[in-house]
C-alpha cells in the first residue's frame, strides 16, 4: 500500500522550503540556486549547513543570500542535534545531501525519513560508497550515472527517485567519467526536488512512485545525446 503523497498538500502555492548539507564546492548546491532563481520553481532554499568551516560552498550560499551555517562538531550525535534545530527553525520542509561527506546520526535519518534525499554518482544499488566512478571503471560497465534517492540509515541505499544515465567511454578515467556524471547531476536534481515539492512523490514499500505524467528525460538521460556533447 503507497504511503499518502509527499511534499506539499496539492493546491498550496507556497515554495517548499528546502535546507541544503554540503561539505564541499557545492557545485549541486549551484544548480539547486540557480534552478530555484525561477520564480516559477516551486521551492526555495532557506538554509545552507556544512560541517566544513572553509567549504568553498559556503560562500555560493552567502552569494546567493542565502543563510548559510558552519557546524565544525567532531560528535556525529552533536552535529545532528544542531543542524536538526537549525532546519526546523528555519521551517525546512526537505532537506538535500550535496556532497556532504559525513555519515548521518541515525537518530537525524528517522527524523527527516522520506524528507531527507541524497544524489550519488552511479546508478545504485551498483557501486555503493566511495569512488563509485573508479568501482565502475573497474567493472568495466558500459553505462554509468547518478541517482536521488531517499536517504535510509544504510550508505547510499533508500528508495530511488531518479536516475540519469551516462555512457562509459573506452578512454575514460576517473577524472573524465567524473567530470560527465557531474553535469548530469546538475540537472537531475533540480528535477527530482520539483517532483517532491510538487507533491508528486510517492512511497510503496521502498519504491517511488511518480503521479502525472513525466517528460523522459526526469527519469533517464538520452546516452547517444550525452555522448556526443561529450565529443565521443
Amino acid at each position: 500500500m503507497a504511503r499518502p503523497t509527499l511534499g506539499p498538500r496539492a493546491g498550496s502555492r507556497a515554495r517548499l522550503k528546502v535546507g541544503v548539507l554540503i561539505s564541499g564546492r557545492g557545485s549541486n548546491l549551484q544548480a539547486l540556486i540557480e534552478a530555484a532563481a525561477d520564480p516559477a520553481y516551486p521551492a526555495e532554499i532557506v538554509l545552507v549547513i556544512s560541517n566544513r568551516p572553509e567549504a568553498p560552498g559556503l560562500v555560493r550560499a552567502a552569494g546567493a543570500g542565502i543563510a548559510n551555517l558552519s557546524l565544525a562538531q567532531p560528535s556525529r550525535e552533536i552535529f545532528a542535534a544542531e543542524a536538526d534545530a537549525a532546519l526546523r527553525q528555519k521551517g525546512v520542509e526537505l532537506v538535500a545531501l550535496a556532497g556532504f561527506m559525513r555519515i548521518l546520526d541515525t537518530g537525524f535519518v528517522e527524523a527527516w525519513r522520506d524528507r531527507l534525499v541524497n544524489i550519488h554518482p552511479s546508478l545504485l544499488p551498483a557501486f555503493p560508497g566511495l569512488h563509485p566512478q573508479r568501482q565502475a571503471l573497474a567493472a568495466g560497465v558500459r553505462f554509468s550515472g547518478c541517482t536521488v534517492h531517499f536517504v535510509r540509515a544504510q550508505i547510499d541505499s533508500g528508495p530511488i527517485i531518479a536516475q540519469a544515465v551516462v555512457p562509459v567511454d573506452p578512454q575514460d578515467d576517473e577524472a573524465r567519467l567524473s567530470e560527465r556524471i557531474l553535469a548530469a547531476e546538475h540537472r537531475l536534481y533540480p528535477m527530482a526536488v520539483r517532483l517532491y515539492a510538487e507533491g508528486r512523490l510517492s512511497i510503496a514499500g521502498e519504491r517511488v512512485a511518480i503521479s502525472g505524467a513525466v517528460p523522459p528525460e526526469i527519469a533517464v538521460f538520452n546516452p547517444l545525446e550525452a555522448l556526443a556533447s561529450a565529443g565521443g
